[in-house]
């Protein structure tokens, strides 16, 4: 469907003044946050009641960003992110494409009787659970819908300070610093309406990436020193942050956040792979250059998925086993690794 007619629906549903939540996925990251908080502020505009709802804690380095104190963590207040849900009359659905991505949040989720609404850039989504899904895999990221969205109504009556705070926050993140996935010029043109309406873009860049603990920085050095491998004959780094690595550095939620992409800038590497052990959860972090697509080989073999060039995915086993798994199938991906630019 045309995306101006989802536009059209939706805020036909927004005509009427309503009980909104917004609800993010787990392990909330930039654009998660940043989407949710414009998204939300401007639905304030609108004069609608708004919550937001994230399933567990976002890094530290993004509750700067206004409104951030006042997000809803679900795994820390289960009772009151119940009573929300139970009061709602719409809930909004941003940066995730199914509600297992929710997490802790899916079951309440699934149990809701009130309109469910999704926006979000990820492939594949499950529309089957949303009566209207905003869906863009071309685009760089959520806060560039919600962008989209605000300027439907009219951009430059609602937007301010804190709104352009949380899009560029999310763009920003997303795009790995307006390293990857801005393809489209409109992408850079939305950050620059973003920069005329007043905003410091400079200032947010080190609110984001400039606020480091010694813990974060010495873990960075430690993984990339100590826990690297590197297979040349498949373009490939893996990165493995054990529970002990993570513990030795007293480790805080967004502290892996961005390691990952370190591989990528040698010359010959062109996929980097972090994993990291979490509780009886292995994660995994994938991030191409080029044409090489990870989605491809986090949905065949880790249960995940995301974009061309970023996705994730996790296994339920022990960190020496999810290696091998990796390794195991890097063979298999030779010759488009080999073939990608």
């Amino acid at each position: 469907m045309d995306k101006s007619l989802i536009l059209k629906g939706i805020a036909e549903l927004l005509n009427s003044r309503q009980q909104i939540v917004i609800t993010v996925h787990t392990n909330p990251d930039g654009d998660a946050i940043g989407s949710a908080l414009a998204f939300g502020q401007f639905l304030q505009k609108l004069d609608h009641d708004v919550h937001i709802i994230a399933p567990n804690h976002f890094p530290e380095f993004l509750a700067w960003l206004p409104g951030a104190d006042e997000i809803l963590v679900f795994e820390q207040d289960v009772k009151g992110s119940r009573a929300v849900l139970a009061a709602a009359t719409l809930v909004f659905c941003l940066d995730y494409n199914a509600l297992h991505r929710s997490g802790s949040l899916q079951d309440d989720l699934f149990k809701l009787t009130v309109p469910r609404i999704l926006i979000d850039h990820h492939r594949e989504p499950e529309l089957d659970a949303f009566l209207w899904a905003y869906s863009d895999t071309r685009v760089s990221s959520t806060a560039e819908l919600i962008y989209e969205f605000i300027a439907y109504y009219d951009f430059d009556k609602y937007i301010d300070n804190a709104i352009a705070q949380a899009l560029f926050t999310g763009i920003m993140t997303d795009t790995g610093s307006f390293s990857y996935a801005i393809n489209q010029a409109e992408t850079l043109e939305i950050a620059a309406k973003l920069v005329r309406s007043g905003l410091d873009a400079v200032w947010v860049h080190q609110q984001v990436y400039d606020t480091f603990s010694e813990n974060r920085l010495r873990l960075l050095g430690h993984a990339i020193s100590n826990c690297m491998l590197v297979f040349e004959e498949f373009s490939t780094a893996i990165i493995q942050l054990s529970k002990e690595d993570l513990q030795k550095f007293h480790f805080q939620i967004g502290d892996t956040e961005g390691i990952v992409n370190y591989p990528l800038q040698m010359k010959n590497i062109k996929m980097a792979v972090l994993i990291t052990e979490k509780k009886d959860t292995i994660r995994f972090s994938f991030r191409s250059k080029g044409s090489f697509s990870v989605h491809e080989v986090a949905k065949a073999y880790f249960n995940g998925g995301g974009h061309a060039n970023a996705a994730g995915g996790s296994l339920k086993t022990d960190m020496s086993s999810a290696v091998k798994q990796l390794i195991d199938v890097l063979p298999e991906y030779k010759a488009i690794l080999d073939s990608s630019n």
